[in-house]
């Protein structure tokens, strides 16, 4: 008889399949009718280079499978050296991060001992969240996007401000919960999921519900990246079908993603990350400032002059 982790193993799979195959059928309209609108007329606003890129996917992940998390930090990048449109860095983040995150949910849920049930329903209540909240996301004007978002990275800084200062809940042993405890982690994952959507990671919440639900904290890894790989594919076709991301860019993050994410894993199996925690937390902040003056400067021009430039971009 198959055992639940295989099982889950197999839905996985399927899921990343779907996904994929959703992603390349689309970039294959796009070649075939190059002057209908989508996401290469608004993509970067200038072509970034191939290499760079892959320098932030790769360094993005590999920092994400150790427990930085990579959404703050993508954000952080594109936004300030300009390398994606405001708007559509929440679908360039779940399309180009979905299989780097698939990676290292095999890994975490392979490696991690946690109660089957509670993963289980965890993943189903944020894919939940994440198809509801990408729907919305996906359809919001560029100012309602960086508002959003700004307010969500001041959210992420805080919750990392305080993994930081130790504010939070150190957990207990518990692998899994039931009754009253199992439904408040239903619907705190249902809501991260949806946040998921708008460009805040799920790490540091996560660690956060799961601690205060008294669950071991390493029980965070399986639930989160689990969480992740599932949501992420289902809410990037969301994006994709929208075409409310920029092709190339997610191109490069999920290609040069993977390799970090086993690197990370299998071979760096630990490093003193607290000063890069430090450094990402400050970081973020500047970023969620930025965000919200650019959504404050973008109301008192006229419409005309935010208009998203037509620039042509092809696939990756």
């Amino acid at each position: 008889m198959l055992s639940a982790r295989l099982v889950l193993f197999a839905t996985l799979a399927v899921f990343a399949v779907v996904y994929v195959t959703v992603w390349v059928t689309s970039r294959r309209r796009a070649r075939l009718s190059p002057g209908s609108p989508g996401p290469a007329a608004e993509q970067e606003r200038h072509t970034a280079p191939a290499p760079l890129l892959g320098g932030i996917g790769f360094v993005v992940n590999f920092f994400d499978t150790l427990g930085i998390g990579s959404f703050a930090t993508t954000t952080s990048i594109f936004k300030l050296q300009r390398l994606v449109p405001d708007r559509l860095i929440p679908g360039t983040l779940n399309v180009g991060l979905a299989l780097p995150t698939v990676a290292q949910a095999l890994i975490y849920i392979s490696i991690v001992k946690v109660d089957m049930r509670t993963l289980v329903l965890m993943i189903a209540a944020a894919v939940a969240g994440a198809w509801l909240g990408a729907g919305v996301v996906a359809s919001w004007p560029r100012r309602n996007i960086q508002i959003g978002m700004g307010l969500a990275l001041l959210l992420a800084a805080g919750l990392m401000l305080g993994t930081q200062l130790e504010l939070f809940p150190l957990g207990g042993d518990s692998l899994g919960v039931l009754g009253l405890r199992l439904a408040i982690a239903l619907v705190g994952n249902f809501a991260l999921g949806a946040l998921m959507t708008l460009g805040i990671g799920l790490y540091a919440p996560c660690m956060i519900l799961v601690s205060l639900l008294g669950m071991n904290p390493k029980v965070a890894f399986p639930i989160m990246m689990g969480s992740c790989a599932f949501l992420m594919p289902v809410g990037s076709i969301r994006f994709i079908q929208k075409q409310s991301y920029a092709p190339r860019a997610s191109f490069w993050l999920a290609l040069a993603g993977i390799p970090a994410v086993l690197l990370a894993a299998y071979v760096v199996t630990s490093l003193p990350l607290t000063y890069v925690r430090w450094l990402v937390v400050c970081v973020v902040l500047y970023t969620a400032v930025a965000m919200l003056r650019s959504a404050r400067a973008e109301r008192t021009l006229p419409a005309a002059a935010v208009a998203p430039a037509l620039d042509p971009g092809g696939p990756p």
